[in-house]
């Protein structure tokens, strides 16, 4: 009886390691595969300047603002259109009066967009790609599991925290 137990532990051991191993080449795969759609993206429009940031965001300013850059606490008022990779629209509140208020730095955004915000001016216009990481990542929630996002934004408006 005892050596029964020992195998049954024994195989859902050896279960756990095999599952984990090829879950680590399945998420190498798709991380692989987002790598490689961000780059298809880049070189069909090489004549964007996009900079990679160190975060890997990459940017780039279509219209650089001459108000106000956020700091955190900031409260910020955005208008923006999202797409996924393949430039089809998910999201976008222009053409509305809902201007999108959020506060700048503290996490109320996806990693990727928060972070593209504290590099404009109030008036300003940008591009970012974001990778599925700085998104909505590998959970498949919100967003398909590994899928990169692009993001237009125009920051409207900025109104320092006040202390």
């Amino acid at each position: 009886m005892k050596r029964g137990i020992i195998r049954i532990g024994f195989l859902a051991f050896a279960g756990i390691i095999l599952f984990a191993v090829t879950s680590c080449n399945f998420n190498k795969k798709y991380q692989q595969e987002e790598e490689q759609k961000i780059q298809n993206y880049l070189t069909s429009h090489s004549t964007l300047p996009y900079l990679k940031k160190e975060s890997g965001l990459y940017y780039m300013d279509d219209t650089v603002g001459t108000g106000v850059q956020p700091a955190i606490n900031d409260s910020v008022y955005v208008m923006y259109t999202g797409y996924y990779i393949t430039e089809e629209k998910f999201a976008t509140n222009i053409g509305t009066k809902d201007t999108l208020k959020f506060i700048a730095g503290i996490g109320q955004m996806i990693s990727g967009f928060d972070e593209a915000i504290m590099y404009m001016k109030a008036g300003g216009k940008a591009k970012v790609v974001v990778p599925s990481y700085l998104a909505y990542g590998t959970s498949g929630i919100y967003m398909a599991a590994y899928t990169p996002l692009l993001f237009d934004i125009y920051l409207k408006r900025v109104k320092p925290h006040s202390k």
